[in-house]
């Protein structure tokens, strides 16, 4: 009985990726998605696994947010990963963290220094979150993904630049869950040997 309009309403929207007030909305979907999955395919590397020095770097290029702002979100992500029943799995090309390494591609700029020691604390993060945070590489080449979020049973995100696609269909977050459970089988290293 729903018209095509009420079904597109209530099976995906277009929110605003202008970084202040999409950290509140994302933050939200955590809150909401608390005792479930969250599955994430970070665009570069996940927020939460970034240093001060690359938060300041990376946010310093953008129009909208400032690296206190990324920093803030950072701190809500990290309180929220420590409540009893967090399960946060984290799917990252292994091409990236590569990238990052030689300071190629969208590293480019980023000195050495900065460089190691964004690696140094996103191991020790990864050893310190796991097993509530799970880090999985995968091989680029063989396997692409947009970046994206599943929070728990309820919706998708899927940054596109500028707005994120939210998906709300239960069938959406389900084939999503799937493509993301795929880069996990297919991970080249598994979170237990990041």
């Amino acid at each position: 009985s729903e018209t095509a309009a009420d079904l597109l309403s209530t099976s995906f929207r277009i929110a605003d990726a202008h970084r202040a007030p999409a950290d509140d909305q994302i933050i939200a979907w955590h809150r909401e998605a608390a005792g479930h999955k969250i599955r994430h395919v970070s665009a570069t590397l996940p927020d939460i696994l970034k240093t001060e020095a690359v938060l300041e770097w990376e946010y310093g290029a953008f129009r909208g947010k400032t690296p206190e702002q990324a920093r803030g979100a950072m701190r809500e992500t990290i309180a929220w990963l420590r409540n009893p029943g967090s399960d946060y799995e984290i799917c990252v090309s292994i091409d990236k963290i590569r990238s990052l390494v030689r300071g190629e591609g969208y590293w480019q700029g980023l000195g050495a220094e900065a460089r190691a020691a964004q690696i140094d604390f996103m191991a020790e993060s990864c050893e310190r979150l796991y097993p509530s945070l799970r880090l999985y590489l995968y091989d680029g080449q063989s396997h692409f993904s947009a970046p994206y979020t599943v929070f728990g049973p309820y919706r998708v995100s899927v940054y596109v630049g500028d707005m994120y696609l939210v998906l709300n269909a239960k069938d959406a977050v389900a084939t999503m869950t799937r493509h993301f459970d795929n880069l996990i089988r297919a991970a080249t290293v598994q979170a237990h040997e990041v």
